[in-house]
This record gives structure tokens, C-alpha cells and sequence, in this order.
């Protein structure tokens, strides 16, 4: 655990009390605060009493009395589209307001890092997509090199459940914008925006709050190297801000498809292999054709990500690339789940939009798609100019009939349920094609979250007859 630092002896109010709000309430505990908690949910309320937390009433007027700060979940809407009542009465009396990733910052560092021969080193990863893959696979190179190494935030553990980092050691962080928002402190080593696409826009406010709160982790403390993804015009402008010229090492660009070059530090793919060039020299280079779990375009990006932010700590190419090699991927993510008769089923339960679904379309040659659910605000018409790769779509969830007009003139069978999209695209299916479940909705309307259907697709894979495991 992370005690947190800097409220010894002062009441403060946690808001939430999911996994982070209860690793929160622990760590202010563990740093001396009278930690306080609330939920406006009464089945959380009495499991925290149970664990012997001290409940305070936000709607009583002494609960505010001396209350140094308002720690709140990242699901709890402060801003967009309106605040929670509790936000809104700490804003009224000037309470100042954080969460988790804003107590883990400013209590990492102790007394303990004078001795270290190497300090700590924090990574942060932010972006709209591939974000998670990314932060594990540094956290997985890193470990396959023998270093300390604890992957934490919105992927493995809770930032304030971590162990205090030894000497050497990395913890490498995954963000969403609900974390970076509102977050008092920001102070990563190392930060990486991987790309940028709509998303969550009514908890911000549209494109604009979005890219702001994915801005913050690069504005607030300042790290000492920023890996930008500059596939998108958002990415060339957060580099441009950054850098003071061309020549700037602090920010190192990377992309998927494009070429980049000039006398600075960057990161590119083109056409399966990795380069690095620094003052116009490649100075490293990875053929991604050879490495399994790293798919397609958008996985080659998170691979430039990962590779950028692994340099910029000192780990050398051909040790990344080793790391690279025995990755497996992360369940749900373009995860290769079996095989049968020269078919290969793969499970991308993540795609629950639009963009990440064009991604993992273009990834394969020949494919047998799985689409459909609770399709987001816009629809699937913007899909059409991704789809050259589909044999065939196969299209689940309740309005399966409706979802499917959105698909034109693609050729396409209304399932409306798993089972059979499984059963009569293992059935149609031909050596060279690929099963792929890449919904480009959400799961809500027949399963709890995205890796629940992720995992009912894959027993469903692994019960066909003759199927053999991928991993």
C-alpha cells in the first residue's frame, strides 16, 4: 500500500466505495487522515461498516465541518454532464476536491528512495484506444528483463494498493480521462498519449473537455519524456506544445503507417517494421511480421507506444524486442483464443466502438465478423469504409435486425445471439479466414461488460469440435 501523505490528523471525505474508493479510504488511514467514507448506495454503505469504516452523512452539515478534501471515484461526474450533488456542495464551500491517482502522486516519494542507487520511475499511459495494451505490454517487457516492475490504474491493481516501488523499480500506470480530470497531481516520469478518437464526450462536454482531460497529464507536473501518438491532428498539436523545436528530445513521436523523420527523437511502423531515428539515424529496428501477439496496425501503434516509453528509460532495442516476442496479449484485446482446419478465432470483446473495431478489421485478411450489441450514439455507417476485409458479418444482440441495416450492403446474417454467430461462422468458415468478434458496441443489452461476452465467445470457440488453443 501507497500511505498517503499530507493529511496526518485532517478528516477527509471519500466519495465511492468500489475498489478505489476503499484502497483510497486505506492508504488516507495508513498516512495518519481521519478517513471518512460515503456511498449513496446502502448495500455499499453497509459493507464498508462491516470492514470497520467510519460512514459520514454528506447531507449533515457537520460532515463538512474541517474537512480537509473531498477524495471522489472516477465515475462520479463532477463537471458533465452535472455535477453529483456532493461535488457540487464541496465546490460551493471551497473543499478542494481529488481522487486516487492525485493522492498517489503526491505521496509517492519516500524517505527510503535517498538510498536508492536508481529512483523510481512512474509511466503513465493515456489515449482513447489500445491504452491497456500498451501499459501491459511495457509492464510485461520489463518484467521479462528481470526488472522490478507493478502495473496499476485502470489495468492490475489499484494506484494506492501497490507496494512502495524499490530501488529500480517501475510502476506503470494505465489512465482513462475519468482519472486524469481531476487528479490534483500529475507528475509521471514518463507520459504517453497513444491516440484519440470520440468517446465519453457527454461526461465532458464534448471533443474538446475530452482531449483537455487526456491534456492534463502532460500539462500539470510536466514529465521528462512525452511519447505522443501523431496519427491524429489532436497528438500534432499536444507535440507541438510540448516541444521547443524540432530538434527537442524531451517528446518523442510515434505513428502507425507514417514515415516520420526531422532531427528529433521518434518511433514509427511501416509496412511491419519498427523504426527509431534520432537526429535522422535509425538507430533501432523490429520486424512486427514475426510477432504474434501484436496484430494489425493499431497493435503495431501500441508497439511503438510501448517501445518509446521503454527507451526513454534505457532499456536497449534488442531487449524490448525479446519482450515483444513472448507477449501473448491481453484477454479481449485481439486475443487469438483457437484454431481449427487453418481458421484462427480471435476475441477483440474491447472493440466497443466504432474506431477500435475499423482497427482490428484491418488487422486480418479474410474475415468472419461478430458485430453487434448496444451500438453507441452515430451508429455503425461509419464503419463501411472498413469493411473490405469481411467475408461475411454476423450480427448479434437484441436489435440485431436494426444494427444490421447499418451495415449496407455487406454481405450478413442476423444471429441475434451468440451461439449461433459462433455456430454458423465456425461453420461457414474456410482455411485463411479469421472468426473475429469485434462488436463496435457495448455490451450492456445481453452481458454485464465487454469481458463477459469476451469470455462466453471464447468457451464457445473452445467447445467447437477439433479446436486447438491459440496461446
Amino acid at each position: 500500500m501507497i500511505p498517503t501523505l499530507g493529511f496526518d490528523g485532517r478528516r477527509v471525505l471519500v466519495l465511492g466505495l468500489g475498489r478505489t474508493g476503499q484502497a483510497a479510504a486505506a492508504s488516507l488511514a495508513a498516512g495518519g487522515a481521519e478517513a471518512l467514507v460515503w456511498d449513496d448506495s446502502a448495500t455499499a454503505r453497509e459493507a464498508a461498516e462491516a470492514q470497520g469504516l467510519k460512514l459520514a452523512d454528506p447531507s449533515r452539515s457537520e460532515t463538512w465541518e474541517n474537512l480537509a478534501a473531498l477524495v471522489v471515484s472516477p465515475g462520479i461526474p463532477h463537471l458533465y454532464p452535472e455535477p453529483n450533488r456532493w461535488i457540487a456542495a464541496a465546490l460551493d464551500r471551497g473543499v478542494p476536491v481529488d481522487n486516487d491517482i492525485g493522492l498517489f502522486f503526491r505521496s509517492l516519494g519516500q524517505s527510503d528512495w535517498d538510498s536508492f542507487d536508481t529512483p523510481p520511475r512512474v509511466i503513465a499511459v493515456t489515449g482513447s484506444n489500445g491504452k491497456s495494451t500498451t501499459s501491459a505490454l511495457i509492464h510485461h517487457v520489463l518484467v521479462e528483463d528481470g526488472r522490478e516492475a507493478q502495473l496499476a490504474g485502470n489495468i492490475g491493481r489499484g494506484v494506492l494498493d501497490i507496494d512502495p516501488p524499490g530501488d529500480g523499480g517501475v510502476v506503470v500506470l494505465e489512465l482513462s480521462s475519468y482519472q486524469t480530470e481531476l487528479a490534483r497531481a500529475l507528475t509521471p516520469d514518463v507520459a504517453v498519449f497513444t491516440n484519440l478518437s470520440p468517446d465519453h464526450l457527454d461526461r465532458h462536454g464534448g471533443m474538446g473537455g475530452y482531449f483537455a482531460a487526456k491534456r492534463r497529464l502532460f500539462s500539470e507536473g510536466g514529465p521528462d519524456r512525452a511519447v505522443i501518438g501523431v496519427d491524429e491532428a489532436e497528438g500534432r498539436f499536444l507535440a507541438n506544445q510540448l516541444s521547443e523545436g524540432p530538434e527537442d528530445m524531451r517528446v518523442i513521436r510515434i505513428s502507425s503507417g507514417t514515415k516520420l523523420g526531422g532531427p528529433g527523437w521518434s518511433v514509427f511502423v511501416r509496412k511491419g517494421f519498427l523504426s527509431e531515428t534520432r537526429k535522422g539515424k535509425q538507430v533501432g529496428s523490429i520486424d512486427m511480421r514475426e510477432i504474434a501477439g501484436l496484430p494489425g496496425a493499431h497493435n503495431h501503434q501500441n508497439a511503438t507506444a510501448a517501445y518509446a516509453a521503454l527507451r526513454a528509460i534505457g532499456l536497449g532495442p534488442r531487449q524490448i524486442e525479446a519482450g515483444f516476442k513472448s507477449f501473448r496479449g491481453l484477454p479481449h484485446r485481439s486475443q487469438r483464443v483457437g484454431e481449427k482446419d487453418g481458421v484462427t478465432f480471435v476475441n477483440d470483446s474491447k472493440a466497443t466502438n466504432v474506431d477500435s473495431a475499423a482497427k482490428a478489421l484491418a488487422a486480418f485478411p479474410r474475415i468472419r465478423w461478430i458485430v453487434g450489441g448496444q451500438v453507441k450514439e452515430g451508429g455503425l455507417g461509419s464503419l463501411s469504409n472498413a469493411t473490405e476485409n469481411v467475408v461475411k458479418a454476423y450480427v448479434i444482440g437484441r436489435h440485431a435486425a436494426e444494427t444490421a441495416l447499418d451495415l449496407g450492403d455487406l454481405p450478413l446474417e442476423v444471429c441475434e445471439t451468440m451461439e449461433t454467430a459462433v455456430a454458423r461462422a465456425a461453420e461457414e468458415a474456410e482455411e485463411g479466414d479469421t472468426v473475429l468478434l469485434a462488436p463496435a458496441a457495448a455490451s450492456f443489452d445481453q452481458y454485464d461488460n465487454f469481458e463477459k461476452r469476451g469470455e462466453h465467445f471464447a468457451r464457445l470457440v473452445a467447445a467447437l469440435p477439433g479446436v486447438t488453443s491459440a496461446n
